[in-house]
């Protein structure tokens, strides 16, 4: 029973630190405080913790499904954080373009947005290979909701769209490539969100 209470109060005090040591507030204040929760009168610590997904080990058929998989870890691990930038980025620019009224305005600002993008992603996208300019293609679908044409059209116009999904097409992509979780990219789901829990 001493045992039980002492893991308790291990791991209240171990969230307590970890909540303390990551809180932009306790570098200023050196306090941190808990929730608190009142039940029958008794007022107790309270703590939020992040919910993780309990994902079963993937079931392989054989041996070249196994070969298939370790290589999709490496291609996203390489483009995962691309995506969920790109889909901050865009939810910035959106959120900039809604206070923009004049239409010429919009457009210059969609220019700089544009240059500032290139300068900061130009380089480190060249590396990446052509499997992973496909699986970042697909992995903007997941994290925005929209596809990369979609993005393209609604952004620079349908002209400026379908030129990019020539270059694309010519390269053997497709910009018009939908996220399909639950049937062609379930094995790519699995591995992001075991990414995502710390497993891989």
């Amino acid at each position: 029973m001493k045992w039980c209470w002492f893991t308790i109060i291990f791991l209240i005090l171990e969230v307590h630190i970890c909540a303390f040591s990551q809180s932009p507030d306790s570098t200023k204040t050196g306090i941190q405080y808990l929730d608190k929760i009142d039940i029958d009168g008794d007022t107790l610590p309270h703590i939020s913790i992040k919910e993780i997904q309990i994902v079963p080990p993937w079931r392989f058929k054989n041996v070249r499904q196994k070969r298939r998989y370790s290589r999709l870890v490496v291609n996203i691990k390489k483009t995962l954080p691309y995506a969920r930038l790109a889909k901050n980025r865009l939810n910035e620019i959106s959120a900039a373009l809604d206070t923009i009224k004049a239409e010429k305005d919009r457009k210059e600002f969609l220019k700089k947005s544009e240059k500032i993008l290139f300068n900061e992603f130009e380089k480190p996208l060249r590396k990446l290979t052509f499997s992973q300019g496909r699986m970042l293609i697909k992995l903007i679908d997941r994290e925005t909701g929209d596809t990369s044409y979609k993005l393209i059209k609604d952004l620079k116009g349908g002209f400026s769209a379908f030129m990019w999904q020539s270059v694309a097409r010519i390269f053997g992509s497709n910009l018009k490539s939908e996220f399909d979780r639950k049937g062609d990219d379930a094995m790519i789901e699995h591995i992001i969100l075991m990414i995502d829990n710390g497993v891989l």
